[in-house]
């Protein structure tokens, strides 16, 4: 985005929340599950952060051989999930 500057303004609503307006969400390739990291410095300049956060908190982690076959599907039936 450096040399194609987008310029927008939102307002916020009665519930504190603004939209983040449609050619900076396309410009920083913001998606559901994104996050923003909002800053104040000491001089009150605000800068906002796109925080990447499409996947699960677990998606990083290997998978475990518990040493058994399992159906997960099977197993919320027997709970009572379906």
């Amino acid at each position: 985005m450096a040399s194609n500057q987008v310029t927008d303004e939102t307002t916020v609503n009665d519930g504190h929340s603004v939209t983040v307006p449609s050619q900076i969400r396309d410009a920083l390739d913001i998606e559901p599950g994104d996050k923003l990291r909002w800053r104040l410095d000491d001089e009150e300049n605000l800068t906002v952060e796109v925080v990447k956060q499409r996947f699960g908190a677990f998606d990083d982690l290997e998978p475990v051989d518990i040493g058994e076959e399992t159906n997960a599907v099977e197993l919320e039936k027997e709970f009572g999930a379906f």
